[in-house]
């Protein structure tokens, strides 16, 4: 008797999500929800200031602790990432492949928002008027013209250069202060610098890791500045400022449309920390696709209230995002992202300020 039953072939295995994939996941969802505020929004682009300056709002127990709970988090974030793949998701790997056209497209986001400066009476920021900066006018033109050969593509080292001169008219003009604000500038001018796009097709650069490291350090120092400086002059030292733009937008405070008894004091708090957070992520650079993921909520939900100024704003900031999440996403540079440098590499750049150049 012949048997008639068949063997059959064993179908594909079903891929199950790693421990570590599942980790990553519940990471990014956690993240995402505990800065679901906008909390980017910059207070002196839309409501009337003072200097500020009221260290005894920051000094209070609630702005102490949280303080100390992002610092916190942030060594954890940095552990973390260390025992995670990179990149993280590896969902977003093919936005790696964009990499070598990176410092084009940042600076066509600095170029286009120097250019937009210009034309609405801005210098550098929203909140400093043209009329204010010394030379007024002139002042102005020399910033769009920044911001059109920014956009060119051609020779950017020479503009690039030129963004950091436009720094002692706004320090002249505002204060420390507000040049510390403005950092996120000073942190694409030095990117460009250090890492200017070629002149191959569409900017194509594909840079040493030793000069791709020195300018995403740079990028992340100087951006990280401007988001906490930001957290301090325009809520923890700030919070008549926070309470003026509270008034005048009363829509920001999400937890108290959606009837949670959340007063605009603790609001305060919570914004401040959480810009505060983004600039430690920023600068501990560990995890850039879910830190940028994850800034990104509060980054565009100010939109829907705010506009095309804060659109025109934030353009270096979203250049610099864009920049974070597609070298994070790239195998080969992701580990660029993170990096700091040692004692042995500061005297290394100092000893050789001309290291490898682009191919």
């Amino acid at each position: 008797m012949v048997d008639d039953l068949t063997t059959r072939a064993p179908g594909p295995r079903r891929r199950t999500p790693s421990a570590r994939q599942l980790a990553t996941l519940a990471l990014t969802v956690t993240a995402l929800l505990a800065t679901a505020g906008p909390a980017a929004a910059h207070g002196k682009w839309f409501a009337e200031h003072d200097g500020g300056g009221d260290w005894g709002f920051f000094f209070s127990p609630l702005p102490l602790a949280l303080t100390a709970a992002v610092i916190a988090v942030t060594v954890v974030w940095r552990l973390v990432a260390r025992r995670l793949p990179r990149p993280e998701l590896a969902v977003l790997s093919p936005l790696g492949r964009i990499a070598p056209y990176i410092p084009r497209l940042l600076a066509i986001h600095m170029g286009v928002s120097l250019l937009a400066f210009s034309v609405t009476g801005g210098f550098l920021t929203p909140s400093l008027p043209l009329d204010d900066v010394p030379g007024g006018d002139f002042a102005g033109v020399v910033q769009a013209a920044i911001g059109v050969w920014l956009i060119t593509g051609i020779r950017l080292r020479i503009p690039a250069l030129g963004v950091v001169l436009l720094g002692p008219p706004a320090l002249l003009a505002a204060g420390p202060v507000a040049l510390l604000e403005t950092a996120d500038t000073l942190a694409v001018a030095l990117f460009l610098a250090v890492l200017p796009p070629s002149d191959g097709a569409f900017g194509r650069v594909t840079p040493s890791p030793e000069k791709l490291r020195w300018a995403l350090f740079w990028l992340r120092l100087f951006v990280a500045v401007a988001l906490i400086t930001l957290a301090f002059s325009e809520k923890f030292t700030n919070p008549e400022l926070a309470r003026n733009l509270l008034e005048n937008y009363p829509e920001l405070n999400l937890f108290a449309l959606i009837g949670l008894p959340v007063t605009d004091e603790v609001f305060i708090v919570i914004a401040g920390t959480i810009e505060l957070l983004f600039g430690l992520l920023v600068l501990s650079g560990a995890l850039p696709q879910i830190a940028v993921l994850v800034a990104l909520v509060p980054f565009n939900l100010t939109l829907f209230i705010f506009g095309t100024t804060e659109v025109i704003g934030h353009l270096p900031v979203y250049g610099v995002f864009l920049t974070l999440l597609v070298y994070g996403s790239n195998k080969e540079t992701a580990s660029a992202v993170p990096w700091f440098p040692r004692a042995a590499d500061w005297r290394a750049a100092l000893r050789r300020p001309s290291t490898t150049g682009e191919r």
